[in-house]
């Protein structure tokens, strides 16, 4: 059999209907494995308490938090046992506000602002940095410790951003279908590449950040060698 053999049917271990009242743009698992996050276009942010070993709703009632007043694009648990695993950040359209919220006690912590557009892509790492990208042409790193923007990088508009493991390197997917590498703590740009021909929505890098993985609206999934030049 080829490597591209028809792909077996997935199994389904849990369904849940008409959980928002609108399309779904986000979802994220807390560190734990014990919350699922989900972001829509009805504007809520929903977190359902879970058990992975039963792969089941636990029966508390879901979190629902409703601080947004447009689409949530994007959403992600900070990591760290400085957050308890619990902590959330979200963010997307309307006052372009990235929140921080508690689901452990569910209440909110804080509204950071800065964004002139909508984010599109939130990335967290080392227990306290946040990265957002925006329509507006930036990226802006936030430090949970010091709830402000500490850094903004002007770049053309911004729909996928991802830290490699050692927080030393941001790659960022555009709308204008290049990818950008920027060195965080040398301040700078280290490259920019055209990897596809329609908007980039998605970057991730290998764990050993050997490579980098782009996915575009062009229909293609790319890797690209980090090592090489």
């Amino acid at each position: 059999s080829s490597a591209y053999s028809t792909p077996k049917q997935p199994v389904v271990r849990f369904k849940r209907n008409k959980h928002h009242k609108g399309s779904i743009y986000c979802v994220a698992w807390s560190p734990c494995g014990q919350l699922l996050a989900t972001g829509s276009n009805d504007k809520y942010v929903k977190v359902l308490p879970f058990n992975a070993e039963t792969c089941n709703a636990t029966g508390r009632p879901d979190l629902e938090f409703s601080m947004h007043d447009g689409t949530i694009r994007d959403l992600a648990f900070m990591e760290g046992p400085e957050s308890g695993g619990a902590i959330l950040i979200s963010a997307g359209a309307g006052d372009c506000n990235i929140y921080t919220t508690d689901c452990q006690r569910g209440q909110g912590l804080h509204a950071l602002s800065g964004h002139t557009g909508h984010i599109l892509a939130l990335y967290t790492w080392s227990g306290w940095m946040i990265a957002s990208g925006s329509q507006d042409k930036t990226v802006r790193f936030w430090d949970l410790r010091v709830p402000s923007c500490v850094r903004v990088v002007g770049t053309t508009a911004v729909a996928s951003v991802a830290v490699d493991p050692s927080g030393r390197l941001l790659a960022t997917g555009q709308e204008d279908s290049s990818c950008m590498l920027y060195d965080i703590r040398g301040g700078r740009m280290v490259q920019s590449y055209h990897p596809h021909s329609s908007d980039v929505r998605s970057v991730r890098f290998s764990p050993g950040a050997h490579y980098l993985l782009t996915g575009s609206y062009d229909m293609k999934i790319k890797v690209t060698d980090l090592q090489g030049n």
